[in-house]
Parts: structure tokens; sequence; C-alpha cells
């Protein structure tokens, strides 16, 4: 541990912007993003070299990871990413959770409370810090399996690692890959749909479409 916590205080805030997003049957709105800020002062030092300083933000990192799975609400809710980042020696710690039916903002501020609480009570981190609950924008990729289950029916582009753009409604997803239903244009015919199944090896990114139908 870097030092020896000589005080701290707490910051919390609140932050509801608007997400699109279509839950059959009605347009809702849902983007969460809570932020918990804790602020430590610290005595003492250690070796800030760029090996030690990435080794120890990767374990800590994972350390984190664990205390998220473990303070999850319930089991339709699941982790998107833990980023930590730091700067002018403090380190802004990121956790990004989504849910089948939607994420809360209750939700949130348990979680960063249940986190936090953990952190100081077993002196997982020495520095100043903050912490930054939220569930991922629309423009955030897509990333995993139950992230895709959720958006089966939306628009999706789809971003091939050839660079290729594939536009089109998710149908299904497997343990391969997803399956779209692409409408096709030439020039003096009529459009045609077609299904096409990608696999997840050969997306680089997934964006869901937001629809004002």
């Amino acid at each position: 541990m870097i030092g020896t916590i000589k005080s701290f205080f707490g910051v919390f805030t609140l932050f509801f912007s608007a997400r699109f997003g279509l839950e059959a049957p009605a347009l809702h709105f849902g983007f969460l993003y809570i932020t918990f800020a804790l602020y430590s002062k610290v005595s003492g030092g250690d070796n800030k070299s760029p090996l030690s300083l990435f080794k120890r933000m990767t374990e800590l990192r994972k350390a984190i990871g664990e205390l998220v799975e473990k303070h999850l609400p319930d089991e339709t809710h699941f982790v998107v990413e833990v980023k930590l980042e730091e700067n002018a020696g403090k380190t802004k710690i990121l956790i990004l959770i989504d849910a089948d039916q939607g994420v809360t903002i209750q939700a949130c501020a348990k979680l960063s409370r249940a986190v936090s609480g953990e952190l100081e009570e077993n002196e997982m981190i020495g520095e100043a810090y903050v912490i930054e609950v939220s569930s991922p924008g629309l423009d955030f990729p897509l990333s995993s399996a139950r992230q895709y289950q959720k958006n089966i029916g939306r628009e999706l582009k789809l971003t091939l690692n050839s660079g290729i753009d594939v536009l089109g409604q998710l149908l299904e997803i497997d343990a391969t890959g997803v399956k779209l239903l692409v409408k096709k244009k030439e020039k003096g015919k009529k459009a045609t749909e077609e299904e096409l199944h990608l696999p997840f090896a050969e997306i680089k990114k997934s964006i869901v479409q937001v629809s004002f139908k």
C-alpha cells in the first residue's frame, strides 16, 4: 500500500442524461450516470516506475472487478467494464454495469457505496481516488453475449475487422456469432432482405442504432 490514509471526505453527485432505447412495445429513456467520489490524503511513498505502476494498476483492477461482481444487485445485472486511470496522483475508477431489464439509479448508487466501503475498510487503495458507476450509453460498443441478447430486434451497426460496416436488425445470437436481417439495394431494382450470420471473430465493434419510429 502506498501510505496510510490520514483523512478523507466524500462527495456524492448524480448525473442523469437521456438515453434512447426501444423496449417493446414503447420507447423509453434510461441512460443512468452516477458518480461517487472519495478523496483521501496519504503519506508515504512508493516506486513510481512505469512497470511497478502498471503491475499495481492491473492487480487493483482485478481486485475491484471481484468486488463489483460480489456486490451486484442480483443475477440479472452484469459487469461490462472496470477501467482504471491515474492522473496527477489521483486514481479514477470507472465501473460500467448493465442488466437484462435495464439499470436503475438506485442500483448504481448502492454498488458505488458498497465498493467504496470495501476499498476503505480493507485499505486497498492509498492515494486520492474517484469512483464512477454507470450504465453504458448507446454509443458504447456491445461487448458481451448478454448485451447482444437484450438488444435482439434492434438495429445494429457492425464494423468488421476488414473495415466494412454492416447495418441490420439483430435476429438472434449463438455461441459463434450473430444473425442480422440486412437490406440489399441494387440500382434499378427493388430492395431485398437477407439473413447474414457474422462470427464474433470478424466483428470489431457493434453499436446499437437509435430509432425514432
